[in-house]
């Protein structure tokens, strides 16, 4: 059984990872305050010592515990260690994501040296962003006759209290509302602003980028170090991460039982690792047997790395998802390189080099022969999101004291081009090998019943959360968009379907939901609008007749288009073909016919909106 500490952002996520195991668990906060769905968890609260948290772990079975608390929640975070060493049970460390210190912020290791510094620089007008538990520490600041000092609390009764007996100043107490610190430092004009190395989910660059607008000083408390001074007990093993990826990927190390699948990695994760490791030895003279690896997410994972004869490799793990590229042994070779189109920018009286990261595939790494990816025909079938992973990993490896210019990194895959005959690649029109993608960097493992059920339970959450519409989309990239359009709609009004259009809204009509709206792009809405119910490759492909019936619906002159659309693989392709000034209209007649398909699904009275969207992300109704 697993015991989560939470009460913050990360605590939330862990419990949106741990509800896709569809198993028990147990989520304890401190007070109610923060609101959470939980199907699968158990909510507990209130404080609890060690001998208390020992008591619940063994009245619970606990055998692991992951440690979401705020950074810099040093009791509980000690706390937890000593409990961990009396149950036997490892912890997972859930982190946040922390940006590089900047040398334009005043570090300070405590608050007593916040204090000194601005003493000694003559700061007597603070805004702290510290919040309601730190006013006390603060108190020979602002106590001090000459100086304003403002301090920003929740504005919860519990809050206000505590500052009351703290004997702050009312009247210099603000309120927190979202986003609110650039009107904050217009209106009360400090000469600094007082706040923690909270991390991205803190809100920490919003508050800073704020202060720099506005020309104000910022200090900032750096977050305490991980385990806490205290020395660690023996025995206790931890494992930290600062995403949920990294979260399930240690909780299916150290609880195997917990999810029934596990994850794998994506071919772009596994060739980022490889060059990530080709890079250290070559930079650093170093053959670490895992690298970290910064998946697109922001969040660093470590991925296991051997080494050969002037390359390195990692091998691709594919979890419980069905693969034939599972096992597969992915290559880079990177040098150092004066790469080609390289130039040199001048800084001062100095020429200082364009570094860059030079990316190209060898053997058994497919090349892209007809147009519709995200590079032209020729070259490497190494789709964007990969190589990004690839230049911004490597990037943070090339310092000053690099040698050449930049890096280039070949990448290869022993007997690709024998396993990409087993894959959908030259239906695509991939030849000579197996295409290197993936946009999370995670492959997430879902059988066909499991991954229903898993709609299911997000369903269920989004009827729970009390919005009256739910939000139905494919995928990460579609659910972004339709982000955009309902920017006030909690997380859980958002589902993704995949390729299971017809049970989603099936499953929407038996919650009764009053509205219900489902992103669809072109891929998926071509097949939709044929009839296909259920996306996947195995059931549907795209009909070019059917298209061409489409096209002719929405008046589109075939003779322009129709020489072209037998050479097209993707549907997507088609926005390409299209006049701009018949995209409206084909847009409008592929809707109709989804909502032919869809409409009888749903109640009469429920409400279907259909949204078609585009690669750039503009929205058809």
């Amino acid at each position: 059984m697993i015991l989560v500490f939470g009460g913050t952002t990360e605590g939330r996520r862990a419990v949106e990872v741990l509800e896709e195991a569809g198993s028990l668990y147990y989520y304890s906060t401190r007070s109610d305050g923060q609101q959470v769905e939980l199907l699968h968890g158990v909510r507990l609260e209130g404080d609890l010592d060690v001998p208390k948290m020992i008591a619940l772990c063994r009245s619970h079975d606990i055998r692991l515990i992951v440690d979401a608390a705020h950074p810099f929640a040093q009791e509980l975070h000690t706390n937890l260690l000593y409990t961990a060493r009396h149950i036997g049970a490892p912890i997972i460390r859930y982190d946040r994501i922390y940006p590089e210190r900047s040398d334009d912020l005043a570090w300070c290791k405590d608050y007593r040296e916040a204090m000194e510094r601005m003493e000694a620089e003559g700061i007597h007008r603070l805004l702290a962003l510290t919040g309601v538990n730190n006013i006390g520490t603060l108190r020979p600041y602002w106590e001090k006759a000459e100086n304003e000092c403002w301090v920003r609390i929740l504005n919860r009764r519990f809050s206000q209290l505590l500052a009351r007996k703290s004997r702050f100043p009312e009247d210099h107490l603000v309120f927190y509302e979202h986003d609110d610190t650039a009107t904050l430092l217009q209106q009360l004009r400090p000469q600094a602003i007082l706040t923690k190395e909270s991390g991205l989910s803190g809100g920490f660059m919003e508050k800073v980028e704020a202060a720099r607008k506005a020309g104000v000083k910022v200090m900032v408390i750096m977050r305490p170090e991980y385990p806490p001074h205290t020395p660690v007990p023996q025995n206790v093993r931890i494992v930290t991460v600062n995403g949920p990826h990294g979260l399930r990927r240690a909780v299916e190390q150290l609880l195997p039982d917990f999810f029934a699948l596990k994850s794998g990695l994506t071919t772009g994760t596994c060739a980022t690792a490889a060059a990530v490791a080709a890079a250290t030895r070559l930079l650093k003279g170093e053959t670490p047997e895992e690298v970290p690896v910064m998946l697109p997410n922001g969040e660093t994972i470590h991925v296991p790395v051997g080494y050969g004869d002037g390359y390195a490799y990692c091998i691709k793990q594919a979890g419980d998802d069905p693969d034939v590229t599972n096992g597969i042994e992915i290559r880079a070779t990177v040098t150092a390189t004066v790469l080609h189109g390289s130039s040199r920018k001048p800084e001062g009286n100095r020429e200082q080099p364009c570094r860059t990261v030079a990316i190209e595939g060898g053997e058994g790494v497919g090349r892209f022969t007809l147009p519709g990816f995200d590079y032209p025909p020729g070259e490497p079938a190494i789709n964007k999101g990969p190589r990004q992973m690839i230049r911004q990993n490597l990037e943070k490896l090339i310092t000053p004291l690099s040698l050449g210019e930049g890096l280039g990194v070949r990448l290869s895959i022993p007997g690709g081009a024998d396993i990409a005959r087993r894959t959908f690649n030259p239906r695509l029109g991939i030849e000579g090998g197996i295409s290197i993608i993936g946009v999370s960097g995670i492959v997430k493992p879902f059988s066909e019943e499991a991954f229903i059920g898993s709609i299911r339970k997000c369903m269920q959450v989004a009827k729970a959360s009390a919005t009256g519409r739910v939000v139905l989309n494919s995928g990460a990239k579609s659910e972004r968009f339709l982000k955009s359009r309902y920017p006030t709609l909690p997380l859980q009004a958002f589902v993704q379907y995949g390729n299971y259009i017809g049970q989603a809204l099936s499953m929407a009509a038996e919650l009764q939901f009053a509205h219900v709206t489902l992103g669809v792009m072109l891929g998926k809405a071509v097949k939709l609008a044929e009839g296909h119910l259920d996306t996947h490759s195995r059931r549907a492909t795209m009909n070019r007749d059917f298209v061409r019936q489409l096209l002719t619906e929405a008046h589109c002159q075939l003779s322009i288009v129709n020489c072209q659309l037998s050479k097209i693989t993707l549907a997507r392709e088609l926005w390409d073909l299209l006049p701009a000034d018949r995209i409206a209209d084909f847009a409008r007649v592929v809707i109709a016919h989804c909502m032919a398909h869809c409409r009888p699904l749903l109640a009469s009275s429920q409400q279907l909106t259909i949204l078609l969207i585009d690669d750039d992300g503009h929205i058809y109704q």
